[in-house]
């Protein structure tokens, strides 16, 4: 296995999962959002606040659209699919695992909705956000793993399964 990139909503556990798997599978970890907050020298909804959401996704896509690793799990933040040169980068630099979260899940699994860092235009919901993005994961995505209910060991286990099985 090359790289495998894990992509989703806020608190589908992209950070979470990358890390339990990537020490499963003996491979690096990488966190897009905290390597934007490192170049820039601030954090993520600092970003957003100062410059606006298209400039903080253009950051996104310029951070995302830099990586060269190889044997790496990375966890992009949930707005990487926002910009078409990003779906491009992921899906040549690995294998693109799409960790699908019914939208009536999301706001449990976010406490601090404004002050995470998610790219909301001002009067956007969350259900709006869940609305334009799940067709982009679906599109990205060469696997999709249905995180409902599935504790962290077991999504770990089957995001390490299917892309064993796909071959990726």
């Amino acid at each position: 296995m090359d790289n495998i990139i894990l992509i989703g909503m806020p608190g589908s556990g992209k950070s979470t999962v990358g890390v339990v798997l990537a020490k499963a599978l003996g491979m690096a970890f990488l966190d897009v959002d905290l390597l934007i907050q490192q170049r820039e020298g601030a954090l993520l909804q600092s970003l957003i606040d100062r410059r606006g959401v298209e400039a903080f996704l253009d950051l996104e896509r310029d951070a995302i659209c830099a990586l060269d690793c190889r044997g790496t799990v990375v966890a992009p933040g949930g707005s990487c699919v926002c910009r078409e040169e990003s779906i491009a980068h992921m899906r040549a630099l690995g294998t693109v695992v799409y960790l699908k979260l019914p939208l009536k899940d999301v706001p449990g699994r976010i406490r601090n909705l404004f002050s995470r860092g998610i790219a909301l235009s001002p009067g956007q919901t969350l259900a709006d956000l869940y609305q334009y993005r799940a067709p982009l994961y679906e599109r990205c995505a060469h696997i999709t793993v249905p995180v409902d209910g599935l504790s962290l060991m077991e999504t770990v286990e089957e995001v390490r399964s299917r892309c064993e099985r796909c071959g990726r």
